[in-house]
């Protein structure tokens, strides 16, 4: 019987064998990028219509991401299963549409008897495809060719390596309409609203410091006001602003620990005294993720928020983990 350390290497070797596998055989894939490729990225830069991906068992789940990876890149898409399209599905298919049918083989029969029903009206019809003989090549205006060596599978059988070439097929032609569209990340977060990923790309730390309590005092704020005014807002600080609500400097709770330290005598101190003099500040309209690295480049826990140079409110870096910024 194998030792748990025999079979744990064993299980290893494995799972590494088939990452070699695929790897191996997905470096032919860069070959595949060829004029035909540059020819469908064109048409689709050019076209009026949507990008419609359609196959059948394995090749339709790797179809249904490339189509989310092209909404949320900015080249509109539509899933249509290959059994569903001969049933009332290739309704949705409009004139200015290009047609994307996705197969390892080519010739499976779903595939046979959808493809000549593709091209009725005209459409274009692209083959991502791992069979140059097969029937959907011949028939396709343009193939993107998925050929691969081997499956990862040990048998050669489980669709491992030829959907991972299909999918990363997918990928270059959506980097590549990015590119050439020039789809910055102010275009993806129209796309990416939610989440974190979301927030990265619009939130800014006004927004996040409105949600914060907006502590101050005055210069002249005794010591124990300023610690009470701490305490009670909980983010570790308050600005010292002046009459018109500019900033004059930030007393944090190691300010008020160095004043303990440093004075045998404080009852006569104020928050001028205290202070830290000429804070670090950001604008209100400053990108969350920019404040973020300022704040871990600093070693900062807390930045003093402003708009048009008067005080606005306070970021902690608390703020920046739930917002998921960090």
């Amino acid at each position: 019987m194998s030792s748990p350390e025999n079979t744990a290497t064993l299980i290893q070797s494995y799972g590494q064998e088939a990452i070699r596998r695929e790897l191996q055989s997905l470096q032919n894939l860069m070959v595949y990028i060829n004029d035909q490729f540059a020819s469908v990225v064109e048409l689709l830069l050019q076209q009026k219509g949507r990008a419609i991906f359609t196959g059948i068992g394995k090749s339709a789940i790797i179809a249904q991401k490339i189509v989310a990876t092209l909404n949320s890149t900015g080249q509109p898409a539509l899933f249509m299963h290959a059994a569903d399209a001969i049933h009332g599905d290739l309704g949705m298919i409009q004139s200015h549409d290009v047609i994307f049918a996705i197969s390892k083989s080519g010739n499976t029969p779903e595939i046979q008897a959808l493809a000549p029903l593709l091209k009725r009206n005209n459409n274009t019809l692209v083959a991502i495809v791992g069979n140059l003989q097969s029937q959907l090549a011949q028939q396709a205006d343009f193939i993107l060719n998925t050929t691969i060596d081997q499956e990862a599978c040990p048998n050669d059988l489980a669709p491992t390596t030829s959907t991972t070439a299909q999918l990363l097929m997918g990928d270059a032609l959506a980097i590549a309409l990015i590119q050439m569209r020039g789809f910055n990340s102010q275009d993806f977060s129209k796309y990416h609203p939610g989440g974190a990923l979301g927030k990265k790309l619009y939130l800014q730390c006004g927004s996040i410091a409105q949600q914060n309590a907006k502590p101050f005092v005055s210069p002249n704020t005794p010591w124990k006001e300023v610690i009470l005014t701490i305490s009670q807002n909980r983010l570790g600080a308050t600005a010292v602003v002046d009459e018109k609500n500019q900033i004059l400097g930030i007393v944090t709770d190691g300010d008020i620990r160095r004043m303990l330290e440093n004075n045998e005598s404080f009852s006569h101190l104020t928050a001028e005294q205290i202070m830290g003099k000429s804070p670090i500040t950001v604008d209100a309209n400053a990108m969350a993720t920019e404040v973020a690295a300022l704040m871990q480049e600093k070693k900062i826990t807390q930045m003093l928020v402003t708009q048009q140079s008067i005080y606005f409110g306070v970021v902690h870096l608390h703020d920046l983990y739930r917002e998921g910024i960090l």
